[in-house]
């Protein structure tokens, strides 16, 4: 029933509202006998002392229960009030209106009302535990905040959904013309009432067809319009993020949220919604059909509606934990295939080819096991499905036999009600199916709603534009983690400048700490303790676009985008021209080859620069740092993948710019010694620093690593 710390709490709840209850009665028979039994009251005055006591009832329990425990009871007082007066009034239809009763029943008749309505509510209970009322009210909050995002197609929904209810209004008419066709060629033939008869089908079935038509049109306008700008606001969050968020979500999983949760999220509203409402508006106009029809078949159709209610909850619950399953599972697949495909040089270059498929292989099983148990139990859930519609089809075939053997129904009249409840079921299962596929979208549209209120880990950028930039760094007392680990220091209490005008060269062995000063730099990341500055102010005091524009970077490995090598030059630029390209290009001593490729600088470079050579890729992304001639320049390596000749003649205007702050970080001993100051960085600290004359006399870790990369470019020459 519900969590143990709860059971016993609900079941004293039980016992004191059926006191209640049972005092309300007793207090009614002592009324009636106190006035000599001459009150004999009919099924109006039952109703209402029923409604009075629910209402009495609900505020009681509303105002001393628990708010969970109140929510598990008030299905059961309803039962419990309205059982006795719904059990009078079929019992009076039934017998033609004949029965006499008195509103207070046998002490018996309370007992079994009380029974069967705590027994009902506990097979309800089962079917629909109530353990989901926490997840159900926070399902409706992310349905409320999936609707808040369709306010700007209010106009689009309120036609589509005036189009559904005209749709649904006219089919609904269609069975009951149907029969009416059927009479008319049984019975006495009457030309001019079948022709109207077969002319008000005709009528609406046409209407139905149109508005329904019209009413997808809208639906799925209002659709496109929704995920246009969920992608786009997510995308734009997206773009806000720190860099430690991308190393800690797979490119892959981002994608599908992008991609496939936002179009779920956007069913949720404008198709399930839509579905819900047309299903619900038929289910109304079919039942009043219906009731006019043969209420003693209707009440026969009620029997089969909550089997199969709690038949399809059952499937609904397996439906939405393996659609879970399944939608991690295409989310891995997804990131497996694209990780193994971007980097398929990398595993063609190690022989892992068998390695990977083995992995893609294993999460093509995971999703195969998901589907075979999910088809296994949609199998059975159809099976008892049909078992249960088959037996009460034949129970309602007997019975309306009956009833036209008496005269009660005509063989027409059975045939549209044939038709309106299989229509009624096809509804209803809709109705229980679509619920629980809105659930199933909504709990996508969480997914997408934690990127959407994401904040990076960063303090937010200022607004500070200094009319002129000197261009002095300061690492004062810096310490930094990574986020992926926060338990290793990769910078300790690192102090460096950066003078306006002047080389700074940053060595030491791998992992020492440079790449990460060069990430803080660029403010890719925030250090824990201590502060980077630029002219004595914070960086994340500057506009992120004035300190983009005046700090420029070139890593080892750089990154072009799909498009055209102008395109990619000019990346991030506005209305740059051509000739500022090419003077860029011939700077980065790139013109030349650029000239010999096919369509020169029209030419697509392929995904990710894949039409290029490794050096080709250099070259532009030095051009692309060379046209925006920025006030400070970080190269990382940014000529060890250039010939002799090329590295030169890049060297020379890297670091020829009067008056710009040059970082280098450089393996290259040629480069070194040019430096005008030389951070030696290893284990996150600063061993060393000075000029490089400086630093040989010392005779320190400098000069030891010096002597090794002598050796190295004596060998390589």
């Amino acid at each position: 029933m519900m969590a143990d710390p709860a059971a016993g709490s609900a079941w004293r709840a039980y016992g004191a509202l059926l006191f209640l209850d049972v005092t309300l009665w007793v207090s009614l028979w002592t009324a009636i006998l106190g006035s000599q039994g001459a009150l004999l009251m009919n099924l109006t005055w039952l109703w209402a002392f029923r409604a009075f006591s629910w209402f009495l009832l609900h505020t009681v329990s509303s105002a001393t229960l628990d708010k969970t425990i109140h929510s598990f009871l008030k299905p059961w007082v309803a039962l419990l009030c309205f059982l006795p007066p719904v059990f009078d009034m079929v019992q009076t239809l039934a017998l033609g209106g004949r029965c006499g009763f008195s509103p207070v029943p046998m002490p018996s008749m309370v007992v079994l009302s009380a029974m069967t309505g705590t027994l009902v509510h506990l097979i309800l209970d089962k079917a629909f535990p109530s353990k989901k009322v926490k997840k159900e009210q926070e399902a409706r909050v992310l349905l409320m905040r999936v609707i808040h995002y369709s306010k700007p197609d209010y106009l689009h929904l309120g036609v589509a959904f005036f189009f559904l209810i005209l749709a649904a209004l006219f089919e609904s008419t269609i069975p009951h013309y149907v029969g009416k066709i059927i009479d008319g060629l049984s019975g006495e033939y009457k030309h001019d009432n079948f022709l109207w008869a077969i002319a008000c089908m005709s009528f609406y079935s046409f209407g139905s067809s149109m508005f329904t038509g019209l009413r997808g049109g809208m639906f799925m306008c209002s659709l496109s319009r929704l995920n246009k700008r969920i992608r786009h606001m997510l995308f734009q969050n997206l773009m806000k993020q720190d860099i430690s968020f991308f190393e800690e979500n797979k490119p892959g999983s981002l994608t599908s949220r992008l991609v496939s949760d936002t179009d779920k999220m956007g069913r949720s509203i404008a198709m399930n919604v839509n579905v819900l409402l047309r299903s619900l508006v038929k289910t109304c106009g079919m039942l009043v059909q219906m009731l006019s029809l043969s209420w003693q078949l209707t009440l026969l159709s009620f029997v089969e509606m909550p089997l199969l209610a709690v038949l399809q909850n059952y499937y609904n619950i397996h439906y939405q934990k393996t659609s879970r399953e399944l939608q991690d599972c295409l989310a891995e697949i997804e990131q497996l295939a694209s990780s193994t495909i971007k980097s398929v040089k990398t595993v063609r270059r190690f022989r892992a080819e068998a390695q990977e498929l083995k992995r893609y292989q294993e999460a093509l099983d995971r999703k195969l096991q998901i589907l075979k148990r999910k088809g296994i139990f949609s199998a059975v859930h159809l099976l008892l499905r049909r078992c249960l519609t088959l037996s009460l089809r034949v129970a309602m075939l007997l019975l309306g036999r009956r009833l036209i053997s008496s005269g009660q129904l005509s063989g027409g009249s059975l045939l549209a009600f044939v038709l309106y409840q299989k229509d009624m079921l096809s509804n209803m299962r809709q109705l229980v199916y679509i619920y629980g596929d809105i659930l199933n979208t909504v709990w996508s549209a969480e997914k997408v709603f934690k990127l959407l209120d994401r904040k990076p880990n960063m303090q937010e950028t200022g607004n500070w534009v200094p009319e002129k930039l000197e261009g002095r760094i300061t690492f004062d007392n810096v310490t930094f983690s990574y986020p992926s680990r926060p338990e290793r220091k990769a910078l300790k209490s690192v102090s460096v400048e950066l003078s306006p005008g002047k080389m700074t060269a940053l060595v030491g062995p791998s992992g020492g700490g440079k790449t990460t000063c060069v990430s803080l730099l660029q403010r890719f990341y925030e250090p824990q303790q201590g502060r980077v500055l630029l002219d004595n102010e914070p960086l994340h005091e500057y506009q992120h676009q004035y300190l983009c524009s005046q700090m420029a970077a070139v890593s080892q490995n750089p990154v072009l985008f799909s498009g055209s090598v102008k395109y990619n030059i000019a990346y991030g630029l506005r209305d740059c021209t051509i000739e500022r390209v090419k003077e860029a290009a011939k700077k980065a001593n790139a013109h030349d080859f650029i000239c010999r490729l096919d369509e020169g600088y029209d030419t697509d470079v392929g995904e990710s620069g894949g039409q290029l050579s490794i050096g080709q890729k250099q070259c532009i992304a030095i051009a692309r740092v060379l046209i925006r001639n920025p006030k400070i320049l970080i190269l990382d390596e940014a000529t060890g993948k250039l010939d002799i000749n090329t590295q030169h003649t890049v060297q020379e205007v890297l670091s020829g710019s009067k008056g710009q702050t040059v970082l280098v970080v450089a393996h290259c001993l040629k480069t070194i010694e040019r430096a005008d100051h030389i951070v030696y960085i290893e284990d996150g600290m600063v061993m060393e620093q000075g000029t490089h004359e400086q630093l040989m006399a010392k005779r320190g870790r400098y000069f030891h690593l010096r002597e090794k990369l002598f050796t190295v470019d004596s060998d390589q020459n």
